[in-house]
């Protein structure tokens, strides 16, 4: 640490990214590195607001000296480290990722970034099956048991969508075992448990307690699962019902700042405004309050705004 008349800063470590020297503070890891030189790191897990889990393996960079590759997301950066973001062996892990998650699960609704993602390392989405024609479904499967493998093609992570309480809906389908939702309802940050993954290779999946519904659950209807979800296997039921409908309109959405009327505490509400309704309520991760989390009144109990009362 480095004292200054203002308080102490870190130290800085410098490094080297693609050729380019780089000075970070001690303790950054290869991804805040590439970011702070603008250098887009494709990362399907990771979260400013929660602790690395290295699951997804789309943030892999080359390291000088290292035999694998690296996830950039949660190696630190050390003094004179060399690292290589765009050599063919890191661009060909990509692409294989992007390729085995698109053949098992429906990426339709994944966030924009990851269309884009795709797009620059030629993904090939039906190049290990086709997720649409499923042939195996991990929700039916028992926690432990391993279930056949199919003749051919890939293993989907097809199964029903869960509608089970007013407020959101889950569909697994979608989901990438990215671990962003166990962290959130977790200890990073509701410390609730009420989900967890079960099973284990192609079995596991997101579980409640022993599969039980959502309302027989643990779990608080906070709503941070959703907004961290980066693919759209959970959400809003006001969503879901107007894309059942073909009315989901993104791009006739307005998002109004306020404060939660609530409580004292003052966390910021971020509300999507469609045809004058709102649909959904997120939060700013870099609150310094609400580091995007809310609770469920200010997650989901904005229905009184749209309460009209008619007198005779």
């Amino acid at each position: 640490m480095t004292a200054t008349g203002s308080g102490i800063l870190p130290r800085l470590v410098t490094c080297s990214i693609d050729g380019r020297p780089v000075a970070v503070p001690e303790g950054s890891t290869v991804l805040q590195a590439c970011r702070q030189q603008g250098i887009d790191t494709p990362t399907l897990c990771y979260l400013e607001t929660l602790t690395p889990v290295n699951a997804c393996r789309v943030c892999v960079v080359e390291l000088a000296g290292s035999r694998v590759l690296v996830p950039a997301c949660s190696r630190r950066v050390e003094p004179a480290m060399e690292v290589h973001t765009d050599t063919e062996r890191v661009r060909t892990s990509r692409r294989l990722v992007l390729e085995l998650l698109a053949s098992s699960v429906d990426l339709a609704l994944a966030a924009p970034e990851v269309r884009g993602w795709m797009a620059r390392y030629g993904v090939d989405p039906g190049r290990f099956g086709d997720p649409v024609a499923p042939s195996h479904s991990r929700d039916r499967a028992a926690a432990g048991h391993h279930q056949p493998a199919p003749a051919h093609g890939a293993q989907s992570c097809a199964q029903p969508v869960k509608d089970d309480n007013p407020s959101y809906v889950r569909d697994y389908s979608r989901c990438i075992l990215c671990y962003k939702c166990v962290e959130a309802c977790g200890s990073d940050a509701q410390n609730t448990f009420a989900i967890a993954v079960a099973g284990r290779g192609f079995d596991a999946r997101i579980s409640t307690e022993f599969a039980v519904p959502l309302p027989d659950s643990a779990c608080v209807y906070c709503g941070n699962c959703i907004q961290v979800c980066p693919t759209g296997a959970l959400m809003f039921r006001s969503e879901h019902e107007l894309r059942g409908a073909g009315a989901w309109a993104p791009e006739r959405q307005t998002v109004t700042a306020t404060i939660c009327p609530y409580c004292g505490v003052g966390c910021t509400l971020e509300l999507h405004v469609q045809d004058n309704q709102i649909v959904t309520v997120t939060s700013p991760l870099d609150h310094p309050v609400t580091r995007g989390n809310l609770c469920v009144k200010g997650r989901f109990g904005y229905q009184f705004v749209q309460s009209r009362r008619h007198e005779g």
